[in-house]
């Protein structure tokens, strides 16, 4: 099993108020599996996605990537399992400004010193059909391409697990396709299990597997509430 997570709840206090976002989720992905978890904003699937990287924490339940469970990882060790084995792609690109697309890409081989970073980035570069913006700052790119970067970044560590937020929320349709396609043929190629978060359901329907959350419920069922 490459991800399993078992009745993950998470819940804060809001004016005294207690707020589940989650209630009791399961999910079990398979390599090299791809699920979309679609669902309205605010519905929860965003922090599910964030506790599923590791980025937050469950306020129960339990998550395990690769045979670890996360929650048994000090900061660091969470930090280096990360980096080596979880891709996490965003909405927004989180690219570093003053360095150019090659600097970006090599960065995590870098902090990782991973033999061979500069042909691995300009070589997973390629794969995103940018070889040729290497040397561009990301102020210089579009913003289709700034996510481009983002996933050569993401993805030039080889991932076993890639987690995707909305990828191409902030895109326009074109570009955003574009994207998604980009995604999926490297899924495929590299042999990564997906897990994306979308509204979209023309985005879901190229995943092996579709969920629906709904008010911090995870199911196989549509709700009705999806029309």
């Amino acid at each position: 099993m490459i991800v399993s997570a078992e009745k993950v709840t998470k819940s804060f206090s809001e004016s005294g108020t207690p707020l589940e976002i989650l209630r009791g989720v399961s999910l079990k992905v398979e390599k090299p599996e791809t699920v979309a978890i679609m669902g309205r904003s605010g519905c929860g699937k965003s922090t599910f996605i964030s506790i599923l990287a590791g980025l937050d924490q469950p306020t129960g339940g339990e998550v395990n990537i690769l045979g670890r469970e996360l929650s048994g990882l000090s900061s660091a060790e969470l930090n280096r399992f990360r980096a080596r084995h979880i891709g996490i792609v965003f909405q927004q690109f989180h690219l570093l400004g003053h360095l150019t697309a090659l600097e970006n890409v090599r960065l995590p081989l870098d902090l990782n010193r991973v033999e061979g970073a500069d042909e691995k980035a300009k070589e997973m570069l390629r794969k995103v059909g940018l070889g040729h913006r290497e040397d561009h700052f990301p102020d210089k790119l579009s913003r289709g391409e700034c996510q481009r970067v983002a996933i050569a970044r993401v993805l030039v560590m080889k991932p076993e697990v890639l987690l995707a937020d909305e990828p191409t929320g902030s895109l326009d349709v074109k570009t955003g396709r574009e994207v998604i396609d980009l995604i999926f043929n490297l899924v495929e190629t590299e042999k990564i299990a997906l897990v994306m978060a979308t509204h979209d359901p023309k985005v879901a329907e190229r995943c092996s597997k579709i969920l629906y959350m709904d008010a911090g419920v995870l199911s196989s069922e549509r709700p009705p509430t999806f029309g």
